[in-house]
């Protein structure tokens, strides 16, 4: 985790800040980490990650790819058959995320079960309220 309370102070806020905006800078967007996740079943096609993301656009997965590659967590490789073959995998340096995506997958789990369980709760006080 990050500074304990008591060690807090601006510099180690403003570092934080910059650090947690570097990293949303790289991640941002709804697709990179779906992206990445969906890579690590190992090299893929185009089309075959298109597939598996579902509802995203092959202009939107085109920018998304380029982003991580100049970030340096997917390499494009180009085999001189016929036609072309180009696949898209993982870097070494992409495992570096597993943490934020263990973490990230871990809440959202959690959150969900929350919204779910909250979501029974009302849709029970308002029919125990509807029938009095």
């Amino acid at each position: 985790m990050g500074p304990r309370k008591e060690d807090r102070n601006k510099e180690t806020c403003t570092a934080s800040l910059n650090a947690v905006k570097d990293a949303l800078y790289v991640l941002n967007g709804k697709w990179k980490l779906p992206l990445i996740l969906s890579l690590q079943e190992g090299p893929q096609r185009f089309n075959e990650i298109q597939k598996s993301l579902g509802e995203i656009t092959p202009k939107i997965l085109s920018k998304e790819l380029k982003d991580l590659e100049l970030n340096e967590f997917v390499v494009r490789k180009v085999f001189s058959t016929t036609p072309v073959t180009i696949t898209y995998e993982l870097t070494p340096y992409s495992e570096s995320l597993e943490r934020v995506i263990d973490e990230l997958r871990d809440w959202g789990l959690k959150h969900r079960e929350r919204l779910v369980k909250n979501r029974r709760t009302e849709s029970v006080a308002a029919e125990i309220t509807a029938s009095l």
